[in-house]
């Protein structure tokens, strides 16, 4: 009976009809997965990690490559390219090659090879990206880009290769799927009582991270929509992933249903680029008798002609089975986290961050607070000092400001600053290289954000301002998106003549100026 069910489970494997149409769109969505993430790094990456950087990536190098005896070992237990080289040159030239191979991949060019080169060159800037590359999502894209390579062809970089997608593979997607909804499913139960009580959406809108131009709708909208909304959420992340695995048209309609929460969660917040990457993992779940109806006809046609014309690869099958097998055994501490009492969320288990354990909001803020960067060019600070803002290209501040829509791009600096507005500057240091930083009008600094209060002469004195925020009614006179008010001051006034500055970034070996 075994041996019966052995030969089912190779000969459905084997199969050579069904997910051309599934592989082409998934790949296709990689591209601009990838395209995203590296443009990310190539305009953010220098001022935050580079030689200059807010935390720069060589003193983080240093400091780990320490505890080795050699860099093979620190490469070893950290795999990075930078670990054998690094200069903001460099760093530059990986980003913009993993962003022309994302190009290439999304206009339908894809092999191992380059699938390949884009992971590891990714896993490479994570190893380094400290604090800004702390979000689940980073560990996500490369799981779900180490998946890519083995379902795309070797060396046929052609949209529909020769060489039908490896069925396995496909069940390693939905097994991604099922994790990353399960996950999220269950840490909100075990997370935060507003998620029993369904109250968590009478808060979540606003205090988001980075609300986008539609979260006041949202959050105006009637407390029994946000109850209905929780419920809705509870029934998708916890009840639809378990028909995945189902029939044909049960786990169509799941898939829909997962996609369906992941477009809702886009149109009402900036979450970077998390929601393209659950969609894209969904994929899986849907097969060409789908996917024949939304795509255009001139590309369903390509994929049954290779259909038709499909040869095995009897090594790639092999090689998609190991796969499978090494995720089963890696799959065990995964699903030990999901079903003991204390869930742990975004967790990887190996340096390669491959089959993770995921989760997202399991707590949800009650309140909205800000931290407002101010300087003044006056040489002496009293009461009657004039205050001039700093404003940033996605975080609120001026409260006129319309709130953008950025993901799935991803302002790490902006999302950083809405953490450290939880705590102090003790726990995010960086802050105070940045202020720092102001006081020199760094230019690759003032790239981050969206206006300089000081373009033609740095200021004298830097503060940073805590303030609580709350949505201005839509209809509110004055066209105010939000009202705030001053809780305190989180970070005093600094010149950088001030000794104590001067010392605390020369500690961190962070300062070139003088």
């Amino acid at each position: 009976m075994l041996n019966s069910l052995f030969r089912y489970i190779w000969k459905r494997s084997a199969e050579t009809k069904g997910y051309w149409l599934t592989r082409y769109v998934f790949l296709r969505l990689m591209g601009l997965m990838y395209l995203f993430a590296y443009l990310t790094l190539v305009f953010q990456g220098i001022p935050l990690l580079g030689e200059n950087g807010l935390l720069p990536a060589t003193n983080y190098l240093n400091a780990v490559g320490s505890n080795f005896n050699s860099k093979t070992d620190a490469f070893i237990a950290m795999p990075t390219v930078f670990w054998f080289s690094f200069s903001d040159t460099m760093f530059t030239v990986l980003a913009w090659i993993g962003a022309i191979l994302s190009v290439l991949v999304l206009v339908g060019y894809a092999n191992s090879i380059i699938l390949f080169i884009l992971w590891f060159l990714y896993l490479s800037f994570d190893h380094i990206g400290q604090t800004w590359y702390s979000f689940g999502w980073e560990m996500q894209l490369l799981e779900t880009g180490f998946l890519a390579i083995f379902i795309a062809p070797l060396l046929d970089m052609r949209p529909f290769p020769k060489t039908p997608p490896p069925i396995p593979l496909i069940w390693l997607l939905r097994w991604l799927t099922f994790r990353l909804n399960m996950g999220t499913g269950l840490i909100k139960l075990r997370g935060d009582p507003c998620w029993e009580d369904l109250t968590c959406l009478l808060y979540h809108y606003e205090t988001q991270p980075m609300p986008n131009p539609l979260s006041a709708y949202w959050h105006f909208m009637p407390q029994w929509f946000h109850k209905l909304g929780i419920l809705w959420s509870h029934f998708t992340f916890l009840v639809a992933p378990w028909f995945i695995f189902g029939p044909r048209k049960i786990r169509h309609i799941a898939g829909i249903l997962l996609v369906l929460i992941q477009v809702m969660l886009f149109v009402n917040g900036n979450y970077s680029f998390l929601n393209l990457l659950a969609i894209i993992a969904t994929i899986g779940v849907f097969d060409d008798t789908l996917l024949k109806k939304i795509l255009p006809k001139f590309i369903t046609k390509k994929a049954e002609i290779a259909s038709e014309k499909a040869k095995l690869s009897g090594s790639q099958l092999v090689i998609s089975w190991i796969l499978m097998i090494l995720v089963a055994f890696l799959s065990v501490p995964v699903i030990l986290n999901l079903i003991g009492p204390n869930q742990y969320m975004n967790t990887s288990y190996n340096q390669i961050h491959f089959v993770n354990t995921y989760g997202a909001f399991g707590s949800v803020g009650k309140i909205r607070t800000e931290l407002i960067i101010q300087g003044t060019d006056e040489l002496f600070i009293n009461e009657n000092t004039v205050w001039k803002e700093y404003e940033f290209k996605g975080k609120p501040g001026n409260v006129y400001r319309k709130l953008p829509q950025v993901a799935p791009y991803h302002m790490r600096l902006d999302w950083l600053i809405w953490f450290a507005a939880f705590s102090n500057y003790e726990q995010h240091p960086w802050m105070v290289n940045l202020v720092w930083k102001f006081l020199h009008n760094d230019e690759d600094t003032l790239s981050l954000i969206d206006y300089n209060p000081f373009p033609n002469k740095p200021p004298n004195y830097i503060r940073v301002e805590h303030y609580l925020y709350n949505f201005a009614p839509l209809d509110d006179p004055t066209g105010a998106v939000w009202k705030r008010k001053r809780i305190g001051s989180w970070l005093p006034p600094l010149s950088k003549n001030n000794q104590n500055l001067r010392d605390f970034i020369q500690s961190n070996n962070w300062g070139r100026y003088e």
